[in-house]
């Protein structure tokens, strides 16, 4: 048991340096996380570990231990539909570089989602030329180094796929080391090469890409663990990278709050950019 003193450090730790907001009722959560941390550091005295990263050390490590990795490839299929039909077609049209970002992209399921739906979207339109570049953060670098070694478990994800995706054509399947009748998949080059991962905190004060001019931006269910005012401070700045005519993608619960008056609905929590912010 944790006394309500160390579990206010942890979320005063975890509110400063990741922005994540956990309230009262997130207790037992919060207790399972310092649980998590006291492994990972090696130290079982968790104030001494507290105190640890009030002090600058172990601060990755705390991060990792606090933020939420929930993900699967092709999470709410609904938009990468909407990405492989509607939006290839602008990309289409506006022709040169199509510029797409994945925040908080975990250990890398939604960015090659995101890769896969337009290679096969190139496939399918004949647009093998089609130039396009995914940036993908996130604040975690544990979870940003899975990301980059595509590297997963095939038989959890094995049914994740649409039928319009022949996962054959972007993975490698060896046996699992450890796991009879189970299967490792690999990400393979001609996909894994076109994302690049960088670590982001999206409570960060300036944006490094601030200037892209994205075509598309993902940020989808991670503003939840986010307080209201930080939803909207960080959707401002995102949207401040879309172009104008750019495609916001939220999260099932999540809303454009005060961006309302600057898109248009195309979709379940599909948002166009029609207007800058003042």
């Amino acid at each position: 048991m944790y006394t309500a003193q160390q579990l206010e450090r942890a979320r005063t730790l975890a509110y400063k340096h990741s922005g994540i907001t956990l309230g009262a009722n997130k207790d037992v959560m919060i207790a399972n996380r310092l649980d998590k941390l006291k492994r990972d550091v090696g130290h079982d005295d968790i104030d001494a570990v507290l105190s640890a990263i009030e002090h600058g050390r172990h601060i990755e490590t705390f991060i990792s231990s606090f933020t939420t990795n929930k993900t699967n490839f092709f999470r709410e299929e609904f938009h990468f539909d909407d990405l492989k039909n509607r939006v290839f077609h602008e990309a289409i049209e506006k022709g040169g570089e199509f510029k797409i970002y994945c925040s908080a992209s975990s250990t890398g399921e939604e960015p090659y989602s995101i890769l896969m739906t337009m290679e096969q979207a190139k496939e399918e339109y004949s647009r093998p030329m089609l130039n396009y570049s995914l940036l993908a953060t996130d604040i975690d670098l544990d979870v940003l180094k899975h990301a980059s070694n595509g590297v997963y478990e095939w038989n959890k994800n094995a049914e994740d796929f649409p039928d319009w995706i022949k996962p054959a054509n972007y993975f490698k399947r060896r046996p699992h080391p450890s796991r009879d009748g189970d299967y490792l998949i690999k990400v393979k080059e001609t996909l894994s090469r076109r994302v690049r991962f960088n670590q982001h905190n999206l409570m960060a004060e300036s944006y490094p890409f601030k200037n892209e001019g994205f075509d598309v931006v993902f940020c989808r269910n991670v503003l939840i663990y986010f307080s209201q005012a930080d939803q909207n401070a960080i959707l401002k700045k995102l949207f401040r990278t879309l172009r104008m005519g750019g495609t916001l993608y939220l999260g099932h619960s999540e809303s454009p709050l005060e961006l309302s008056p600057y898109v248009e609905r195309y979709g379940q929590n599909i948002f166009v950019k029609v207007k800058e912010l003042p």
